[in-house]
């Protein structure tokens, strides 16, 4: 304003280059967004893949891949590095084209300016002249600030979009459900029920059957065939497209989520254990739960005796995903975990898969003494853990093929004898 009011001709002059300084301005902001979006993406490869190796350091050991690993991660960090020259190239750019327009400008306002400070009439002197070289740097220095913050800013807005992208994502269960009830009796019942993890790939393909109280029920198939799926449906870790599950009578998705796992134990085949004491693995810092039930479970179990050997016994410290104990120890605690929260559901997913036979014959008599009063769905690989289920049910491909007790699906002499003899053939065999 005050060198329109100096000069509003040697103004305009001197304004002459500003819409270059606009132009590459608005360029730089686009290509430098575009870098930061590259960096970023690079970052988050770079952070995935040390997590992921430094954890799974002792395979690449095993299998003495360390330098196979070690050019994969030369490779993600010279991408990491390039993303980087590539955000530095637009600001090398940028900032000497600004000084180049600002050279610009004031080359064009002398230029004019001497020709107007010549002319006898002329309201310009040589002092204004020099005038507006100091007010051009005090409007051009501002702007190459203001487009250097602008754009720290938005480097800082890249990365928080990527935030707000992964708080915005819903893939969590919503929990609309408001029955709580007090008790849970344990009917389970699956009514053509269609899931799928993506699109209409249907894993699960109108599974219908019913488990009345107190039964158990033993799943069993070919890996993939969608037997952990079935749990997971029933757990609502996941949402089904079609049909129903309910539990005594009530659609899952009636319940308040908290109430119905509340009310189902799992034992999974890959056990996961905190850093901290063993009681804190069982109770999972639950103060409803005391030691003593803690312990009455692990002698119920079995896993009593092998505590108390280890030094501090209930106290005693396991590292990271139970490092320091082996994996039918960490078995046992799953075992005992399941138990102390006394659930109406009881499901076992390959629970004895990692067990040593000594193990599982103590541990199949903890089951039998877990399932008495409970709803129980075993899956198995090892037919010879089932046998005494209320009924068996045969997937393939996520489609139910037989259903029936042990001797009735060998009579039908079809996918569950199959299985039978393969594997028994195996056991003689071996």
């Amino acid at each position: 304003g005050f060198m329109v009011y100096q000069s509003w001709e040697l103004t305009l002059v001197s304004l002459a280059t500003f819409p270059f300084l606009l132009y590459s301005t608005y360029l730089f902001k686009e290509g430098i967004r575009s870098s930061f979006t590259k960096v970023r993406q690079q970052v988050a490869k770079l952070n995935a893949f040390l997590q992921e190796h430094i954890s799974g350091m002792r395979i690449i050991q095993i299998f003495n891949a360390e330098q196979v690993e070690m050019k994969k991660f030369v490779e993600i960090n010279n991408d990491h590095k390039k993303a980087h020259i590539e955000s530095i190239w637009y600001y090398s750019i940028f900032f000497p084209v600004v000084e180049v327009i600002l050279a610009s400008a004031i080359g064009l306002m002398v230029w004019h300016g001497s020709n107007m400070v010549i002319r006898p009439d002329s309201p310009v002197s040589v002092g204004t002249l020099f005038a507006y070289i100091l007010y051009l740097n005090m409007l051009f220095r501002p702007l190459r600030m203001l487009a250097d913050k602008f754009n720290t800013l938005q480097m800082g807005m890249v990365a928080a979009e990527r935030v707000f992208n992964l708080l915005d994502t819903t893939t969590t269960i919503e929990n609309n459900g408001t029955y709580t009830p007090e008790h849970i009796e344990g009917k389970v019942e699956f009514d053509h029920v269609w899931f799928a993890y993506e699109n209409e790939n249907y894993v699960l393909k109108d599974i219908s059957f019913k488990i009345n109280k107190g039964q158990t029920i033993a799943i069993v198939g070919a890996t993939g065939s969608g037997k952990s799926s079935t749990i997971n449906i029933l757990n609502r870790f996941y949402e089904i497209q079609k049909g129903h599950i309910k539990v005594d009578g009530v659609d899952i998705r009636d319940y308040d989520l908290s109430a119905l796992r509340r009310s189902i134990g799992m034992v999974l085949q890959d056990v996961f254990l905190f850093s901290g004491s063993i009681l804190d693995n069982i109770t999972l810092n639950d103060p409803n739960i005391t030691k003593e039930q803690a312990i009455e479970a692990a002698k119920l179990v079995g896993a009593h005796d092998f505590i108390m050997r280890l030094p501090g016994d209930y106290n005693y410290k396991v590292m990271e995903r139970g490092a320091t104990l082996s994996m039918g120890q960490r078995q046992l605690i799953s075992f005992i975990r399941a138990l102390v929260f006394d659930p109406n559901i009881l499901i076992l997913d390959e629970a004895t898969s990692s067990i040593d036979t000594e193990s599982e014959m103590m541990i199949q008599n903890a089951i039998d003494k877990m399932v008495k009063g409970r709803t129980s769905i075993v899956i198995a690989h090892r037919l010879s853990t089932i046998q005494q289920a209320d009924m068996i049910m045969v997937l393939d491909k996520g489609e139910i093929k037989e259903t029936g007790t042990h001797d009735e699906l060998l009579s039908y002499d079809g996918w569950y004898k199959k299985l039978h003899d393969m594997q028994f053939k195996r056991s003689a065999t071996a």
